[in-house]
């Protein structure tokens, strides 16, 4: 599967952030790669370097409808003394069998179509009569081309350089070239890229699975009628769509009543969808923290170090979190707490990166950047923990977006930032420089 065993320690360990993080990415593996097909693997990370099979474009071809002529047979022409040339035939986008051009000819010719044998320029048909001039002339009309075909007479009333108007073979990509390095993320112009150059599946580390689900029997759906001692779940829809953003295949199962025969059969069932299972709420040490009483004891004893890990870390907000591996696959959890600021940022600093981990990416962090706080008052953080404040940040500043409690998802849902006090800082005044993670 894609996990180690994760560290262990006593329980009244103090986990620092870092130290918390640090043991989920050394355990969290890529995925194993597979092979997809190209809108299949839209979002995917490329696992192998894809090599240019064919020169694009493959042919020299014309990048305006107009004439290909030859260049000394246009040199000179103007509006007064325009030249006149032969039209020959014309030639079509995907066009296999081609006119020879000679001396005092002309081919009509569409864009993308192939410059055909003996032409050195491709004349636009603005700066020509579009085949009205004296003679003979059919499937020609003036401002433009038909799809006929023509033969007759053009005047032109400029020169062309060599080469004008065509787009050389190889201009874009060349046969052996590197066009996507492994390690891309494949967007919208990666997969035109690869259906350009014929490539109609890729070798990708999948999106992964993540299950979310959320604890509390005092948790309703939204939509359906709050009873007293009720509230809404926001926790599974917020972190379904983190999941969501982070680039995985999200699966929201939404909240489960504290009971915990009830919390370990739902996670088993999940299990066979799963590269990730992310549970919020449950991980104090609450007669009810039903994901502590659930998961505390469901290691493997053939296998050491799996099973659930639930810690103390040193932060605000955020302290009671929960790691390790459950089921068959040692399939990774991660617990984290129920209120619902606690459970987004816990999810910023430890799940995405996990997510992003199982990509097969090796940036997995958000930006962090050094900006001016901008605060009527000072900012106060506790001693000893790390501080993650929510915050707007626009041109270089930070504005602190509501308090520090842990269930203001008003405030959250102003914010794009959080603000990152250290453990050692207690107070920080406006002006300060401090550290903010960049939300999306």
């Amino acid at each position: 599967m894609s996990t180690a065993a994760p560290r262990t320690a006593g329980p009244d360990h103090l986990w620092s952030v870092d130290e918390h993080l640090d043991d989920i990415l050394a355990t969290v593996r890529p995925l194993e790669p597979i092979e997809l097909q190209l809108l299949d693997a839209q979002g995917c990370v490329l696992v192998e370097d894809v090599t240019v099979p064919v020169s694009l474009p493959p042919f020299d071809n014309s990048s305006m409808d107009g004439y290909a002529v030859r260049v000394a047979d246009v040199a000179g022409a103007s509006e007064k003394y325009p030249a006149a040339l032969e039209v020959v035939g014309d030639v079509a986008a995907g066009q296999a069998d081609l006119l020879r051009v000679g001396p005092g000819q002309a081919v009509r010719i569409m864009t993308g179509a192939p410059l055909p044998p003996g032409a050195e320029t491709v004349v636009p048909v603005e700066w020509t009569d579009g085949g009205l001039g004296e003679g003979p002339v059919t499937g020609m009309r003036a401002g433009g081309l038909s799809p006929e075909g023509a033969t007759g007479q053009v005047l032109v009333y400029r020169p062309a350089g060599a080469r004008a108007h065509v787009r050389a073979k190889g201009s874009d990509v060349r046969a052996g070239d590197r066009a996507l390095e492994a390690g891309t993320v494949l967007g919208p112009p990666q997969i035109s890229l690869l259906a350009a150059i014929g490539r109609g599946s890729v070798r990708v580390h999948p999106r992964p699975r993540v299950v979310v689900l959320s604890t509390g029997s005092e948790l309703v759906q939204p939509d359906e009628e709050l009873r007293a001692g009720q509230i809404y779940d926001s926790n599974s829809f917020s972190l379904t769509a983190c999941a969501r953003d982070a680039g995985a295949i999200a699966y929201r199962v939404g909240a489960v009543a504290d009971d915990a025969d009830t919390l370990r059969g739902t996670i088993e069932d999940q299990l066979v969808r799963a590269d990730l299972v992310v549970t919020t709420g449950g991980v104090s040490v609450g007669a009810y923290d039903v994901v502590r009483e659930a998961l505390s004891s469901v290691g493997d004893e053939d296998e050491p170090g799996s099973g659930i890990d639930f810690r103390k870390l040193a932060m605000q907000p955020g302290k009671p979190q929960g790691f390790g591996s459950i089921g068959p696959e040692h399939t990774p959890l991660l617990a984290l707490p129920g209120n619902p600021v606690s459970s987004y940022v816990s999810f910023e600093l430890f799940a995405r990166p996990a997510i992003r981990t199982l990509m097969g990416l090796t940036d997995v962090h958000r930006p962090r950047k050094r900006v001016t706080l901008t605060a009527g008052g000072a900012l106060t953080s506790p001693k000893g923990r790390r501080q993650f404040l929510r915050g707007r940040y626009a041109d270089g500043e930070v504005t602190p977006v509501g308090g520090a409690g842990s269930h203001l998802v008003a405030a959250l849902a102003q914010a794009n930032a959080l603000i990152v006090v250290p453990e050692d800082v207690e107070s920080v005044a406006p002006g300060t420089d401090v550290e903010v993670i960049l939300l999306g």
